[in-house]
């Protein structure tokens, strides 16, 4: 095992990504992680909601910003699962649950398990697994890292069809693990501190989670990946006091974004968030209160009462018209109401500023397809969707968009697109072939024949880490 997992016992940080090298060329984990991301499309409840999205982009570059090791662009996505977890994969992909974003008090806590993932891909965690492994294993690489992205999708299923797989025991997988977590503390640490957020952020939220499961019959899935002993927690509380705590103003765009989640992806329904939202309201003991009455106008919307959402959505936007939640918020309800021609001025007006804005460009796309501007709607979104070809939601509103025009070839080819990020490489190959025999321009015909030839080799890339 490499020496510098052992670096806890000083505060002196560890040479970055040294390891893992030899194992996993930096292109092939690129490669991998890519592969990776269609297993997770097929199999987890992935959420493609722009304003969500943005917002966990945002705060993960911000932490990258600040981050040393950082080889290639990171990739975080949410997960509509209430179990509190997060999870890195090779290829900086870091899966996010929603269950996080409830569980958290602040943005630090937040921050502070997305600092820590971060760490796991630029300190080659998963690389450096695989090196020890490669000499003792009969498995292919290849086999080796599908076995571990079941391990990230399906901790309980994963973890131990990984310890079977490899013939590990128990007790090595939980050193080596625990090695990991330290020194993805200990850096993670670091970047939290270094991108501006309160370090006592991850020590509270170790000692918060610790605190509810420790009598646990049945631990939160990040305490199966993430084991969390009390030296992890005493530790990084000590680290935090030397950086000093900050005393930061509550954000809110993260309460608006635990708001939406609570609202949108939670289990309650609209109607109890509504009493919930209104008693927290009249008591006035929310972190804070625009954030409540943005939840509070979410489930009036949910419940259809739109025009008392648009009052208060309209009194939000007065005091925050910069914020894309609002924005979001507005373009639901002037839709819901008819108002076309004004979501779409409105969006028009944010596309000036921020043309390759996810939640301006998707939202502005599909206020012209509900208008039935058809042309329109492809004008913006196709040229998005092929610059962000992993944008589902934008390759499944383009295709939207050309079947109501009658384009049948490029309906095909989107169409194909979207099953490709599912990893349905054969059903996107024969989506393509439809498309071929739809067109004779030879464009047209040479870019099918290109994109055939790409799929299958992804087929054939995907297949060898199934096995």
């Amino acid at each position: 095992m490499s020496a510098t997992f052992h670096a806890q016992a000083n505060n002196q940080l560890p040479d970055i990504g040294t390891a893992g090298v030899a194992a996993l060329p930096i292109e092939q984990e690129v490669r991998y992680g890519n592969a990776f991301m269609r297993f997770a499309r097929a199999g987890l409840p992935i959420i493609d909601d722009p304003v969500l999205s943005e917002y966990i982009d945002d705060l993960g570059q911000r932490l990258l910003t600040n981050a040393d090791g950082v080889r290639f662009p990171f990739t975080f996505f949410l997960i509509n699962d209430s179990s509190i977890n997060a999870a890195a994969f090779l290829g900086g992909r870091v899966k996010v649950h929603t269950g996080l974003f409830l569980y958290a008090d602040s943005e630090s806590e937040l921050a502070s398990v997305l600092a820590h993932e971060i760490t796991h891909v630029t300190q080659r965690h998963i690389a450096r697994y695989m090196e020890a492994q490669a000499s003792s294993s009969a498995m292919t690489l290849a086999g080796l890292v599908g076995s571990i992205a079941l391990a990230v999708i399906n901790p309980t299923a994963g973890i131990a069809a990984l310890q079977t797989t490899l013939g590990l025991s128990m007790q090595s997988a939980i050193n080596y693990t625990r090695d990991n977590e330290y020194e993805a503390d200990r850096i993670g640490m670091k970047t939290l501190y270094d991108a501006g957020f309160d370090p006592m952020g991850m020590a509270n939220f170790f000692q918060k989670l610790a605190a509810e499961y420790r009598y646990a019959s049945k631990p939160p899935e990040m305490l199966l990946t993430h084991p969390l002993p009390e030296t992890r927690i005493s530790e990084a509380r000590a680290r935090a006091s030397s950086y000093g705590q900050r005393t930061l103003p509550p954000s809110l765009d993260f309460w608006l974004a635990k708001v939406r989640i609570q609202v949108r992806y939670g289990t309650e329904s609209p109607q109890a968030l509504l009493s919930y939202f209104d008693n927290r309201l009249q008591k006035g003991d929310y972190p804070l209160k625009d954030a409540a009455i943005y939840g509070k106008a979410l489930a009036l919307l949910q419940l259809k009462r739109t025009d008392e959402a648009d009052k208060l959505m309209q009194e939000l936007t007065a005091r925050h018209p910069e914020d894309l939640f609002m924005l979001d918020g507005m373009t639901d309800i002037d839709l819901a109401k008819g108002r076309n021609a004004q979501a779409i001025a409105r969006l028009e007006r944010f596309r000036t500023r921020m043309p390759d804005n996810e939640v301006v460009v998707v939202n502005l796309g599909n206020a012209y397809l509900e208008g039935g501007n058809y042309k329109k709607s492809i004008a913006i979104l196709d040229p998005y969707a092929r610059e962000h070809e992993e944008n589902s939601l934008a390759w499944s509103l383009l295709s939207d968009a050309y079947r109501k025009s009658g384009r049948m070839t490029d309906l095909h080819m989107a169409r194909a697109e979207t099953l490709s990020l599912r990893g349905d490489y054969q059903a996107a190959i024969d989506e393509l072939v439809v498309a071929r025999g739809t067109t004779s321009d030879k464009l047209t015909l040479a870019r099918i024949e290109a994109r055939i030839t790409q799929l299958e080799r992804a087929k054939k890339d995907l297949d060898s880490l199934k096995g």
